[in-house]
């Protein structure tokens, strides 16, 4: 494999959540471990990178698995969207939001919550941020971040939710000076 581009930005979720059937955007659950063998060649061309995740437990021990002799600087800002009332909610008991635009998808947010809209505007700062460090650059963090992270390549935040972001999935964007460009999606750790 090919060393990442010093320009890349590698956004991987993080493995599957422990979550037990419950919504858990900011609820500290678990990563279901251990994580399938990561090849070593994969394992050798994320090693030139720098290593950043979100505080939440699944992402640091998803960092800790592939990363075993780095510790992350973790972000803060790199939380997965607040869903407020319905956070911890059975999945099955969450409101049916009916037909939405994306554009009001983005907009909406539970009570006590905060909207993918506002997700964004607290992850492209962070993004940018992280952006300047020297070389490639791995993010370990969740499926809000990295859709985020699309939707701003995208030029349109809202189109961010377009995407499905699975477990252990790569998401490659290539920095640019006037934002990112989008190299591939969703490729699979494992």
């Amino acid at each position: 494999m090919t060393p990442p581009d010093p320009s890349e930005m590698i956004l991987i979720r993080h493995a599957a959540a422990d979550h037990k059937g419950r919504l858990c955007g900011r609820s500290d659950v678990p990563a279901i471990l251990p994580l399938p063998v990561i090849p070593r060649p994969l394992r050798d061309w994320l090693a030139p990178c720098a290593l950043v995740c979100s505080p939440a437990l699944r992402c640091r021990q998803t960092a800790q698995a592939l990363f075993p002799d780095r510790l992350p600087d973790c972000d803060p800002a790199l939380w997965e969207q607040d869903f407020g009332a319905q956070e911890g909610m059975a999945f099955a008991e969450l409101p049916d939001l009916g037909p939405m635009s994306r554009s009001d998808l983005a907009r909406h947010a539970s009570p006590g919550g905060e909207s993918f809209a506002d997700l964004v505007a607290r992850v492209a700062p962070a993004l940018e941020r992280h952006a300047q460090r020297p070389g490639p650059l791995a993010i370990v963090a969740h499926a809000g971040t990295v859709r985020a992270a699309l939707g701003l390549a995208l030029g349109d935040p809202a189109q961010g939710l377009a995407f499905e972001i699975a477990p252990l999935s790569v998401t490659r964007l290539r920095r640019l000076d006037a934002g990112y460009a989008i190299l591939s999606v969703n490729g699979l750790l494992a």
